[in-house]
């Protein structure tokens, strides 16, 4: 599925390694399982052999990792990064989270990554080894034969709707750039919009009823940089505990894509890592909807230093009366 091979990678990282461009390497780290696939920092060629791993669960974003690893390399870091994670890295560039002159970007093609809840689904449970190739091998306790898989058919839900297969930022390329590319990741949204307002209450009500508050989606998101978050302040009431009413488990999420809109470049690793499957994704998706129908296209991280909507006024901006026109409200 993945164009560019582990053993590319690998000899790009150590011929970087050894010539002293870089002093170490942001990369994946085989897990306790095989799609438990782990961001990790490699600092020989040893290292790089024995554990580095790129297949189709290398979804995590690297950039929002840049922040803390930076600050503490005394040289310069590798990054592979995705097309999808280089707007991401444009974006906390643009406000001023790391500095780019300690960061190597080396830009990988993506056809895309697989989903490991897709993968249980098609499979069950019991799943003990999986080999990743033309097809996904997956090999359960129930059975002595292996089931074959397209990754067409697990493909996470970002990348079935991916937005585009160009870096946006990268100091080499391996392989071949791609395009920004059409995609229907509003047709969601719109479905919501589409629902009565009791509807769409109930739709959220039920998927946020399920969060836990792990804080999983803050943690990853390369948008939530702060360093002291609001919901950590104990004199806040809501500090790090599941939700005990229905505020709670409401106003987490919606106080936290307000503090990301106009910010958030929808890579989706909100929605990746929630344990409880929810959709959070689509919250975010619904801010940026707005912004685009409201004030023209606009994506946040395409290009460093651009200022969002919400923060550039201009004397033509929507006033809050016209979009309630504009929906007929």
């Amino acid at each position: 599925m993945q164009k560019i091979t582990r053993n590319a990678l690998i000899e790009k990282a150590a011929s970087l390694l050894e010539n002293g461009s870089v002093c170490a390497v942001l990369g994946w780290r085989k897990g306790e399982f095989d799609y438990d696939v782990t961001p990790s920092v490699f600092t020989t060629t040893e290292d790089l052999n024995a554990e580095f791993v790129w297949n189709d669960f290398c979804g995590a974003n690297f950039s929002k990792y840049l922040i803390q690893k930076t600050r503490k390399a005394e040289g310069k870091l590798l990054v592979f990064l995705k097309p999808c994670d280089t707007y991401s890295f444009n974006q906390l560039l643009t406000e001023h989270r790391f500095d780019r002159e300690k960061v190597y970007v080396v830009g990988i093609p993506c056809e895309g990554m697989a989903d490991i809840n897709k993968v249980r689904e098609a499979v069950g449970d019991g799943i003990s080894e999986i080999e990743c190739g033309e097809k996904i091998a997956v090999s359960t306790i129930y059975s002595d034969e292996k089931i074959l898989i397209d990754p067409k058919d697990v493909l996470a839900e970002r990348c079935i709707n991916c937005k585009s297969k160009k870096h946006v930022a990268f100091d080499e390329l391996l392989g071949e750039d791609g395009d920004v590319i059409e995609n229907a990741r509003f047709d969601e949204v719109a479905k919501l919009e589409a629902m009565t307002p009791d509807e769409r209450f109930a739709f959220w009500q039920n998927e946020l009823s399920r969060c836990i508050r792990c804080n999983a989606c803050r943690d990853v998101c390369p948008a939530c940089t702060c360093e002291k978050c609001v919901f950590d302040n104990p004199k806040s009431g809501v500090e790090n505990k599941a939700p005990a009413n229905e505020f709670e488990e409401k106003m987490f999420h919606i106080i936290r894509a307000f503090h990301v809109a106009g910010r958030c470049t929808d890579c989706g690793e909100c929605s990746r890592v929630c344990p409880q499957h929810i959709p959070l994704h689509l919250l975010n998706r619904k801010f940026i909807k707005d912004i685009n129908e409201f004030y023209g296209d606009y994506q946040a991280g395409a290009e460093v230093g651009s200022r969002a909507p919400l923060v550039n006024y201009t004397e033509g901006d929507l006033e809050p009366s016209e979009a309630f026109e504009r929906r007929g409200e």
